[in-house]
C-alpha cells in the first residue's frame, strides 16, 4: 500500500508541473528579459563612463604630459646618480 500511494504522489507531481508549466515557462522568459536588458544598461554605462574618462583624459593632456615627462626625466637622473653601497 506504501508503494501504491507513492506511486500515486509521483503522479499526482507530474500532473501539477505539466499543469503549471506554461506559467514556469512564461516566469523564466520574462525573467531573462529582464536579466537581458540590465545587461545592456550595465554595458551601456560601462561605455559611456569609459568615454567620459577618454575625453577627460584627452582635455587634461596638455596638463599632464609635461607633468609625466618631468618625473620621468626626475626618476632617469635620480637613478642615474645612486652609487652602489661600498663593500
Amino acid at each position: 500500500m506504501k508503494t501504491f500511494l507513492k506511486i500515486l504522489l509521483a503522479v499526482l507531481a507530474v500532473v501539477i508541473l505539466i499543469k503549471l508549466l506554461p506559467l514556469t515557462l512564461a516566469a523564466a522568459c520574462l525573467l531573462g528579459v529582464g536579466v537581458m536588458l540590465l545587461a545592456m544598461v550595465g554595458i551601456s554605462a560601462l561605455t559611456i563612463t569609459g568615454i567620459i574618462a577618454l575625453v577627460i583624459a584627452v582635455a587634461l593632456s596638455p596638463v599632464w604630459l609635461p607633468v609625466l615627462a618631468i618625473v620621468g626625466l626626475v626618476a632617469l637622473i635620480r637613478r642615474g646618480s645612486r652609487h652602489p653601497a661600498a663593500p
